[in-house]
Protein backbone atom coordinates (compact mmCIF):
# COMPACT_ATOMS: atom_id res chain seq x y z
CA UNK A 1 0.00 0.00 0.00
CA UNK A 2 1.35 3.76 -0.65
CA UNK A 3 2.32 5.88 2.17
CA UNK A 4 0.83 9.42 2.17
CA UNK A 5 3.20 12.28 2.87
CA UNK A 6 2.19 16.04 3.42
CA UNK A 7 4.87 18.56 3.48
CA UNK A 8 5.54 21.90 2.59
CA UNK A 9 8.01 21.43 -0.25
CA UNK A 10 9.29 18.72 -2.17
CA UNK A 11 12.35 18.43 -4.00
CA UNK A 12 12.82 16.32 -7.34
CA UNK A 13 16.60 15.41 -7.65
CA UNK A 14 19.51 15.87 -5.41
CA UNK A 15 21.99 17.97 -7.28
CA UNK A 16 23.18 20.97 -7.02
CA UNK A 17 20.20 22.93 -6.84
CA UNK A 18 17.99 20.69 -5.70
CA UNK A 19 20.47 20.22 -2.38
CA UNK A 20 20.41 23.55 -1.74
CA UNK A 21 16.75 24.43 -1.32
CA UNK A 22 16.24 21.02 0.56
CA UNK A 23 18.99 22.25 2.88
CA UNK A 24 18.29 26.13 3.62
CA UNK A 25 14.30 25.32 3.68
CA UNK A 26 15.02 22.00 6.17
CA UNK A 27 17.00 24.79 8.50
CA UNK A 28 14.51 27.45 8.14
CA UNK A 29 11.50 25.69 9.38
CA UNK A 30 9.97 23.79 6.17
CA UNK A 31 9.15 20.65 6.53
CA UNK A 32 10.88 19.37 3.11
CA UNK A 33 10.87 15.79 1.32
CA UNK A 34 14.04 15.23 -1.13
CA UNK A 35 13.50 12.74 -3.94
CA UNK A 36 16.38 11.12 -5.78
CA UNK A 37 16.25 8.22 -8.31
CA UNK A 38 20.47 8.12 -8.67
CA UNK A 39 23.01 9.02 -7.14
CA UNK A 40 23.59 11.62 -4.23
CA UNK A 41 25.40 14.62 -5.11
CA UNK A 42 23.73 14.44 -9.09
CA UNK A 43 26.22 14.98 -11.81
CA UNK A 44 28.61 17.63 -10.64
CA UNK A 45 29.88 15.08 -7.61
CA UNK A 46 29.72 11.95 -9.93
CA UNK A 47 30.00 12.47 -13.29
CA UNK A 48 31.12 16.28 -14.12
CA UNK A 49 32.86 19.51 -12.37
CA UNK A 50 34.36 17.22 -9.76
CA UNK A 51 35.59 14.21 -11.65
CA UNK A 52 36.64 16.44 -14.63
CA UNK A 53 38.87 18.98 -12.51
CA UNK A 54 40.38 15.81 -10.28
CA UNK A 55 41.62 14.49 -13.80
CA UNK A 56 42.75 18.56 -14.98
CA UNK A 57 44.55 18.68 -11.70
CA UNK A 58 46.40 15.17 -12.64
CA UNK A 59 47.24 15.71 -16.03
CA UNK A 60 48.58 19.40 -14.64
CA UNK A 61 51.40 17.32 -12.40
CA UNK A 62 52.44 15.69 -15.31
CA UNK A 63 52.57 18.87 -17.51
CA UNK A 64 54.63 20.74 -15.08
CA UNK A 65 57.04 18.09 -14.92
CA UNK A 66 57.87 18.16 -19.05
CA UNK A 67 57.44 21.92 -18.53
CA UNK A 68 60.17 21.97 -15.61
CA UNK A 69 63.07 21.90 -18.43
CA UNK A 70 63.27 25.75 -19.18
CA UNK A 71 63.19 26.50 -15.62
CA UNK A 72 66.73 24.95 -15.05
CA UNK A 73 64.91 21.38 -13.51
CA UNK A 74 65.70 18.21 -14.94
CA UNK A 75 62.83 16.09 -15.54
CA UNK A 76 62.43 12.63 -17.36
CA UNK A 77 59.11 12.05 -19.29
CA UNK A 78 56.39 11.35 -16.49
CA UNK A 79 55.02 8.22 -16.52
CA UNK A 80 51.33 7.73 -15.58
CA UNK A 81 49.61 5.18 -14.12
CA UNK A 82 45.89 5.12 -15.42
CA UNK A 83 44.42 2.94 -12.28
CA UNK A 84 46.19 5.41 -9.96
CA UNK A 85 44.44 8.80 -11.93
CA UNK A 86 41.93 6.64 -11.88
CA UNK A 87 41.98 5.70 -7.95
CA UNK A 88 42.44 9.93 -7.60
CA UNK A 89 39.39 10.98 -9.46
CA UNK A 90 37.55 8.85 -7.54
CA UNK A 91 39.14 9.39 -4.48
CA UNK A 92 38.27 12.99 -4.35
CA UNK A 93 34.64 11.95 -5.28
CA UNK A 94 34.48 9.71 -2.01
CA UNK A 95 36.43 12.90 0.10
CA UNK A 96 33.75 15.27 -1.31
CA UNK A 97 30.43 12.85 -1.17
CA UNK A 98 29.65 12.98 2.79
CA UNK A 99 28.59 16.85 1.99
CA UNK A 100 25.99 15.75 0.04
CA UNK A 101 25.03 12.32 1.14
CA UNK A 102 21.56 10.84 2.23
CA UNK A 103 22.95 10.40 5.41
CA UNK A 104 23.41 14.37 6.13
CA UNK A 105 20.01 15.53 4.77
CA UNK A 106 18.23 13.12 6.80
CA UNK A 107 20.47 14.68 10.12
CA UNK A 108 19.17 17.60 9.08
CA UNK A 109 15.73 16.53 9.29
CA UNK A 110 15.11 15.95 5.41
CA UNK A 111 13.24 12.98 4.68
CA UNK A 112 15.02 11.17 1.64
CA UNK A 113 13.46 9.12 -0.78
CA UNK A 114 15.64 7.30 -3.25
CA UNK A 115 13.38 6.63 -5.84
CA UNK A 116 12.20 8.16 -9.24
CA UNK A 117 9.39 10.59 -9.21
CA UNK A 118 6.31 11.53 -11.55
CA UNK A 119 3.38 13.71 -10.68
CA UNK A 120 0.14 12.56 -10.31
CA UNK A 121 -1.73 15.82 -10.41
CA UNK A 122 -0.52 19.27 -9.73
CA UNK A 123 -0.04 19.07 -6.18
CA UNK A 124 0.60 15.33 -6.17
CA UNK A 125 4.05 13.19 -6.75
CA UNK A 126 4.35 9.48 -6.43
CA UNK A 127 7.80 8.31 -5.80
CA UNK A 128 8.70 4.85 -5.23
CA UNK A 129 6.00 3.41 -2.16
CA UNK A 130 5.00 7.23 -1.13
CA UNK A 131 2.29 9.08 -2.47
CA UNK A 132 3.69 13.32 -1.81
CA UNK A 133 1.19 16.26 -1.39
CA UNK A 134 3.32 19.13 -1.35
CA UNK A 135 2.36 23.18 -1.08
CA UNK A 136 5.22 23.34 -3.28
CA UNK A 137 7.31 21.54 -5.67
CA UNK A 138 10.51 22.38 -6.77
CA UNK A 139 12.45 20.41 -10.01
CA UNK A 140 15.82 19.90 -9.93
CA UNK A 141 16.39 16.96 -12.32
CA UNK A 142 19.80 18.20 -14.12
CA UNK A 143 20.81 17.04 -17.36
CA UNK A 144 22.11 14.31 -19.31
CA UNK A 145 24.69 14.13 -22.03
CA UNK A 146 23.10 14.58 -25.67
CA UNK A 147 23.94 12.13 -27.92
CA UNK A 148 23.59 13.40 -31.68
CA UNK A 149 22.49 11.03 -34.62
CA UNK A 150 26.08 10.40 -35.91
CA UNK A 151 26.16 7.72 -39.32
CA UNK A 152 27.40 5.00 -37.55
CA UNK A 153 27.33 5.90 -33.64
CA UNK A 154 25.41 2.50 -32.89
CA UNK A 155 28.18 0.41 -34.28
CA UNK A 156 31.29 1.77 -31.96
CA UNK A 157 31.60 1.84 -28.34
CA UNK A 158 31.36 4.97 -27.11
CA UNK A 159 32.03 7.21 -23.92
CA UNK A 160 30.36 10.13 -22.15
CA UNK A 161 30.87 12.08 -19.57
CA UNK A 162 28.75 9.85 -17.38
CA UNK A 163 31.37 6.96 -17.71
CA UNK A 164 34.51 8.43 -19.06
CA UNK A 165 35.74 8.72 -15.42
CA UNK A 166 35.23 4.42 -14.76
CA UNK A 167 37.54 4.06 -17.24
CA UNK A 168 41.04 2.80 -15.75
CA UNK A 169 42.67 1.63 -19.05
CA UNK A 170 45.39 3.32 -20.72
CA UNK A 171 44.21 5.61 -23.75
CA UNK A 172 46.04 5.00 -26.95
CA UNK A 173 44.18 7.84 -29.15
CA UNK A 174 41.15 9.58 -28.08
CA UNK A 175 38.41 10.58 -30.46
CA UNK A 176 36.62 14.06 -29.03
CA UNK A 177 33.53 14.78 -31.05
CA UNK A 178 32.77 18.15 -29.50
CA UNK A 179 35.14 21.16 -28.80
CA UNK A 180 32.72 22.85 -26.45
CA UNK A 181 33.98 23.24 -22.77
CA UNK A 182 33.50 19.78 -21.80
CA UNK A 183 35.66 18.33 -24.80
CA UNK A 184 38.56 20.72 -24.64
CA UNK A 185 38.73 20.37 -21.22
CA UNK A 186 39.39 16.07 -21.26
CA UNK A 187 40.91 16.62 -24.93
CA UNK A 188 43.77 18.41 -22.85
CA UNK A 189 43.78 16.22 -19.75
CA UNK A 190 44.33 12.96 -21.84
CA UNK A 191 46.71 14.13 -23.84
CA UNK A 192 48.96 15.86 -21.07
CA UNK A 193 48.33 11.80 -19.42
CA UNK A 194 49.98 10.52 -22.67
CA UNK A 195 46.97 9.86 -25.20
CA UNK A 196 47.08 11.28 -29.01
CA UNK A 197 43.80 13.03 -29.17
CA UNK A 198 41.84 14.27 -31.96
CA UNK A 199 38.92 16.39 -31.53
CA UNK A 200 36.13 16.90 -34.31
CA UNK A 201 33.79 20.21 -33.90
CA UNK A 202 31.05 20.55 -36.35
CA UNK A 203 30.68 24.03 -35.82
CA UNK A 204 33.55 26.87 -34.17
CA UNK A 205 35.52 25.25 -31.10
CA UNK A 206 34.40 26.91 -27.66
CA UNK A 207 31.89 28.75 -29.92
CA UNK A 208 29.75 30.63 -27.12
CA UNK A 209 33.11 32.38 -26.15
CA UNK A 210 35.10 35.35 -27.48
CA UNK A 211 37.08 34.21 -30.85
CA UNK A 212 39.80 36.15 -30.25
CA UNK A 213 40.47 34.98 -26.41
CA UNK A 214 39.48 31.06 -27.47
CA UNK A 215 42.73 31.04 -30.10
CA UNK A 216 44.95 31.65 -27.16
CA UNK A 217 43.23 28.38 -25.78
CA UNK A 218 43.50 26.53 -29.17
CA UNK A 219 47.42 27.75 -29.90
CA UNK A 220 48.24 26.05 -26.58
CA UNK A 221 46.16 22.94 -26.95
CA UNK A 222 47.68 22.48 -30.33
CA UNK A 223 51.22 23.45 -28.92
CA UNK A 224 50.41 20.16 -26.82
CA UNK A 225 49.89 18.05 -29.76
CA UNK A 226 46.07 17.96 -30.19
CA UNK A 227 44.61 17.28 -33.86
CA UNK A 228 41.60 19.68 -33.98
CA UNK A 229 39.11 19.45 -36.99
CA UNK A 230 36.75 22.65 -37.03
CA UNK A 231 33.74 22.91 -38.95
CA UNK A 232 33.30 19.18 -39.75
CA UNK A 233 30.11 17.84 -41.77
CA UNK A 234 29.25 14.46 -42.27
CA UNK A 235 30.78 13.15 -39.60
CA UNK A 236 31.16 9.21 -40.17
CA UNK A 237 31.87 6.71 -37.52
CA UNK A 238 32.81 2.63 -37.91
CA UNK A 239 34.75 -0.14 -36.74
CA UNK A 240 37.95 -1.42 -38.28
CA UNK A 241 38.69 -4.84 -38.54
CA UNK A 242 41.30 -4.12 -35.88
CA UNK A 243 38.63 -2.75 -32.98
CA UNK A 244 39.74 0.52 -33.43
CA UNK A 245 37.54 3.66 -34.20
CA UNK A 246 37.73 5.16 -37.54
CA UNK A 247 36.23 8.93 -37.86
CA UNK A 248 35.28 10.45 -40.91
CA UNK A 249 34.87 13.88 -41.74
CA UNK A 250 34.52 16.77 -44.39
CA UNK A 251 35.93 19.96 -43.37
CA UNK A 252 37.20 22.98 -45.66
CA UNK A 253 40.40 21.70 -45.91
CA UNK A 254 38.86 18.40 -47.43
CA UNK A 255 38.45 15.15 -46.25
CA UNK A 256 39.70 14.05 -42.74
CA UNK A 257 39.98 10.34 -41.25
CA UNK A 258 41.31 9.63 -38.24
CA UNK A 259 41.32 5.84 -36.20
CA UNK A 260 41.44 6.17 -32.63
CA UNK A 261 41.21 3.48 -29.32
CA UNK A 262 38.23 5.28 -27.75
CA UNK A 263 35.50 7.94 -28.61
CA UNK A 264 34.24 10.40 -25.99
CA UNK A 265 30.93 12.20 -27.25
CA UNK A 266 30.70 15.62 -25.74
CA UNK A 267 28.05 17.36 -27.79
CA UNK A 268 26.18 19.18 -25.02
CA UNK A 269 23.65 18.21 -22.65
CA UNK A 270 19.48 17.74 -22.62
CA UNK A 271 17.56 18.85 -19.76
CA UNK A 272 15.82 15.74 -18.03
CA UNK A 273 12.13 16.10 -18.16
CA UNK A 274 11.17 12.25 -19.28
CA UNK A 275 9.05 10.21 -16.69
CA UNK A 276 8.08 13.22 -14.66
CA UNK A 277 4.70 13.43 -16.04
CA UNK A 278 4.29 17.01 -16.21
CA UNK A 279 1.46 17.32 -18.15
CA UNK A 280 -0.39 15.74 -14.99
CA UNK A 281 1.18 19.15 -13.00
CA UNK A 282 0.03 21.14 -15.72
CA UNK A 283 4.04 21.88 -16.46
CA UNK A 284 4.91 23.57 -19.73
CA UNK A 285 7.70 22.24 -21.41
CA UNK A 286 9.95 22.00 -24.43
CA UNK A 287 13.62 20.07 -25.84
CA UNK A 288 14.87 22.64 -23.82
CA UNK A 289 13.77 22.45 -20.72
CA UNK A 290 11.08 23.94 -18.29
CA UNK A 291 9.30 27.05 -18.73
CA UNK A 292 9.91 29.58 -15.65
CA UNK A 293 9.05 33.04 -15.08
CA UNK A 294 11.19 35.66 -14.07
CA UNK A 295 10.65 34.23 -10.70
CA UNK A 296 11.64 30.46 -11.74
CA UNK A 297 7.86 29.37 -11.44
CA UNK A 298 6.51 27.17 -13.87
CA UNK A 299 3.01 27.15 -15.96
CA UNK A 300 2.02 25.97 -12.07
CA UNK A 301 3.14 28.33 -9.95
CA UNK A 302 2.86 26.28 -6.85
CA UNK A 303 5.99 24.29 -8.68
CA UNK A 304 9.25 26.28 -9.36
CA UNK A 305 12.36 24.99 -11.73
CA UNK A 306 16.12 25.37 -11.57
CA UNK A 307 19.80 24.08 -12.56
CA UNK A 308 19.59 22.44 -16.09
CA UNK A 309 16.26 21.74 -16.05
CA UNK A 310 14.79 24.98 -16.04
CA UNK A 311 18.38 26.94 -18.00
CA UNK A 312 19.37 29.14 -19.63
CA UNK A 313 22.65 27.82 -18.13
CA UNK A 314 24.15 24.72 -17.52
CA UNK A 315 26.30 25.45 -14.30
CA UNK A 316 26.70 24.53 -10.81
CA UNK A 317 27.37 27.88 -9.77
CA UNK A 318 23.85 29.16 -11.77
CA UNK A 319 21.60 26.30 -9.94
CA UNK A 320 22.90 27.26 -6.43
CA UNK A 321 22.21 30.59 -7.14
CA UNK A 322 18.35 29.76 -8.70
CA UNK A 323 18.43 27.72 -5.51
CA UNK A 324 18.04 31.37 -3.10
CA UNK A 325 15.34 33.00 -5.54
CA UNK A 326 13.50 29.76 -5.10
CA UNK A 327 13.62 29.95 -1.15
CA UNK A 328 13.00 33.25 -1.03
CA UNK A 329 9.85 32.90 -3.01
CA UNK A 330 8.49 29.91 -1.21
CA UNK A 331 9.69 30.42 2.81
CA UNK A 332 9.12 34.34 2.56
CA UNK A 333 6.85 35.36 -0.15
CA UNK A 334 9.04 37.65 -1.90
CA UNK A 335 9.00 38.00 -5.52
CA UNK A 336 12.85 38.03 -5.90
CA UNK A 337 13.43 37.18 -9.81
CA UNK A 338 16.55 35.95 -11.47
CA UNK A 339 19.17 38.48 -12.57
CA UNK A 340 21.84 36.95 -15.36
CA UNK A 341 23.63 40.29 -16.14
CA UNK A 342 26.97 38.95 -13.77
CA UNK A 343 26.67 35.21 -14.83
CA UNK A 344 30.50 33.92 -14.60
CA UNK A 345 31.78 30.99 -16.55
CA UNK A 346 34.67 29.21 -16.67
CA UNK A 347 36.43 26.67 -19.15
CA UNK A 348 39.18 24.90 -17.18
CA UNK A 349 41.51 23.75 -19.95
CA UNK A 350 44.97 25.24 -19.79
CA UNK A 351 45.25 28.36 -20.04
CA UNK A 352 41.50 29.03 -18.31
CA UNK A 353 39.25 30.64 -20.01
CA UNK A 354 36.48 32.78 -17.96
CA UNK A 355 33.75 35.06 -18.64
CA UNK A 356 31.37 37.44 -17.21
CA UNK A 357 28.67 39.89 -18.30
CA UNK A 358 28.71 41.51 -22.15
CA UNK A 359 31.02 40.49 -24.92
CA UNK A 360 32.20 42.56 -27.73
CA UNK A 361 29.94 40.35 -30.15
CA UNK A 362 26.97 41.03 -27.75
CA UNK A 363 27.98 44.64 -28.17
CA UNK A 364 28.06 44.23 -32.03
CA UNK A 365 24.38 42.46 -31.91
CA UNK A 366 22.75 45.11 -29.32
CA UNK A 367 24.10 47.85 -31.09
CA UNK A 368 25.77 49.11 -27.84
CA UNK A 369 28.43 51.97 -28.26
CA UNK A 370 31.19 50.53 -25.51
CA UNK A 371 34.78 51.15 -25.16
CA UNK A 372 36.94 47.60 -25.44
CA UNK A 373 40.27 47.54 -23.49
CA UNK A 374 42.27 44.87 -23.75
CA UNK A 375 45.83 43.97 -21.66
CA UNK A 376 48.28 40.86 -22.22
CA UNK A 377 49.94 39.04 -19.50
CA UNK A 378 53.58 39.61 -21.18
CA UNK A 379 53.17 43.21 -19.75
CA UNK A 380 52.38 41.14 -16.47
CA UNK A 381 56.03 40.73 -14.00
CA UNK A 382 54.31 37.41 -12.10
CA UNK A 383 53.34 36.19 -15.71
CA UNK A 384 56.90 36.47 -16.33
CA UNK A 385 58.28 34.58 -13.89
CA UNK A 386 56.20 32.00 -14.36
CA UNK A 387 56.41 31.96 -17.83
CA UNK A 388 53.02 32.07 -18.88
CA UNK A 389 52.60 35.28 -21.14
CA UNK A 390 50.21 34.00 -23.38
CA UNK A 391 47.39 34.97 -21.58
CA UNK A 392 44.44 38.27 -21.99
CA UNK A 393 42.15 40.28 -20.62
CA UNK A 394 39.89 41.75 -22.06
CA UNK A 395 37.01 44.26 -20.72
CA UNK A 396 33.75 46.27 -22.19
CA UNK A 397 32.88 49.36 -20.96
CA UNK A 398 30.32 52.03 -21.44
CA UNK A 399 31.20 55.33 -22.72
CA UNK A 400 31.12 56.69 -19.45
CA UNK A 401 32.78 53.68 -17.87
CA UNK A 402 30.22 51.73 -16.54
CA UNK A 403 31.64 48.04 -16.31
CA UNK A 404 29.74 46.16 -18.80
CA UNK A 405 31.44 42.57 -19.17
CA UNK A 406 34.95 41.08 -18.75
CA UNK A 407 36.91 38.06 -20.73
CA UNK A 408 40.14 36.19 -19.25
CA UNK A 409 42.24 33.87 -20.75
CA UNK A 410 45.12 32.60 -19.12
CA UNK A 411 46.64 31.36 -15.78
CA UNK A 412 44.14 31.20 -13.30
CA UNK A 413 41.26 32.83 -15.55
CA UNK A 414 38.96 31.50 -13.23
CA UNK A 415 40.04 33.28 -10.25
CA UNK A 416 40.50 36.47 -12.05
CA UNK A 417 37.40 37.05 -13.06
CA UNK A 418 35.58 37.17 -9.62
CA UNK A 419 36.82 40.95 -9.28
CA UNK A 420 34.83 41.42 -12.19
CA UNK A 421 31.58 39.35 -11.75
CA UNK A 422 31.16 41.96 -8.47
CA UNK A 423 32.33 44.94 -10.15
CA UNK A 424 28.95 44.22 -12.87
CA UNK A 425 27.01 43.13 -10.46
CA UNK A 426 27.44 46.19 -8.34
CA UNK A 427 27.35 48.57 -11.52
CA UNK A 428 30.71 49.71 -10.64
CA UNK A 429 32.68 51.93 -12.79
CA UNK A 430 35.86 51.40 -14.07
CA UNK A 431 37.75 53.49 -11.90
CA UNK A 432 36.81 51.24 -8.62
CA UNK A 433 39.13 48.75 -9.96
CA UNK A 434 41.58 51.59 -11.16
CA UNK A 435 42.07 52.39 -7.88
CA UNK A 436 42.49 49.01 -6.20
CA UNK A 437 45.98 48.91 -4.72
CA UNK A 438 47.16 45.47 -5.94
CA UNK A 439 49.87 43.62 -4.43
CA UNK A 440 53.20 43.14 -6.16
CA UNK A 441 54.14 40.64 -8.12
CA UNK A 442 50.21 38.71 -8.87
CA UNK A 443 48.56 38.25 -11.83
CA UNK A 444 46.06 39.97 -10.22
CA UNK A 445 47.81 42.83 -11.42
CA UNK A 446 46.75 42.61 -15.14
CA UNK A 447 42.72 43.68 -13.97
CA UNK A 448 44.21 47.25 -11.85
CA UNK A 449 46.24 47.83 -15.24
CA UNK A 450 43.46 47.34 -17.51
CA UNK A 451 41.20 49.14 -15.63
CA UNK A 452 44.08 51.74 -15.58
CA UNK A 453 44.44 51.76 -19.59
CA UNK A 454 40.80 53.03 -19.56
CA UNK A 455 42.35 56.72 -18.35
CA UNK A 456 45.69 56.92 -20.30
CA UNK A 457 44.60 58.37 -23.56
CA UNK A 458 43.14 61.35 -20.76
CA UNK A 459 46.36 61.27 -18.79
CA UNK A 460 48.69 61.58 -21.26
CA UNK A 461 47.21 64.05 -23.68
CA UNK A 462 48.31 67.35 -24.94
CA UNK A 463 45.38 68.84 -22.62
CA UNK A 464 46.97 67.58 -19.20
CA UNK A 465 50.31 68.12 -20.22
CA UNK A 466 49.47 72.01 -20.78
CA UNK A 467 47.50 71.94 -17.22
CA UNK A 468 50.91 70.37 -15.88
CA UNK A 469 52.82 73.02 -17.04
CA UNK A 470 50.90 75.76 -16.18
CA UNK A 471 50.03 74.76 -12.59
CA UNK A 472 54.13 74.09 -12.23
CA UNK A 473 55.03 77.59 -13.24
CA UNK A 474 52.23 78.57 -10.62
CA UNK A 475 53.98 76.68 -8.24
CA UNK A 476 57.85 78.38 -8.73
Amino acid sequence: MSQELKVDICVIGAGSGGLSVAAGAVQMGASVVLVEKSEMGGDCLNTGCVPSKAMLAAAEKAQVARDARCFGVQVSEPVVDWAVVHRHVHQVIDKIAPNDSEERFTDLGVQVIRAAGAFESENTLRAGEYVIRAKYFVLATGSSPFVPPIDGLKSVPYLTNETLFDNHEPVDHLIVIGGGPIGMEMAQAHRRLGAKVTVMEMARLLMKDDPELTRIVIERLSGEGIAFHEGGRNIRLEKTEGGLIAARCETDAGQQCVTGSHLLIATGRVPNVDGLNLEAAGVAYTKRGVDVDARLRTSNKRIFAIGDVAGPYQFTHMAAYQAGIVIRNILFKLPAKVDYTAVPWVTYTDPELAHVGMSEGDAEKTGTDVRVLRWKFEENDRAQAERRIEGLVKVITSKKGVILGATVVGLHAGELIQPWVLAISQKLKIGAMASMIAPYPTLAEVNKRIAGSYYTGKLFSNGTKRLVSALMRLSS
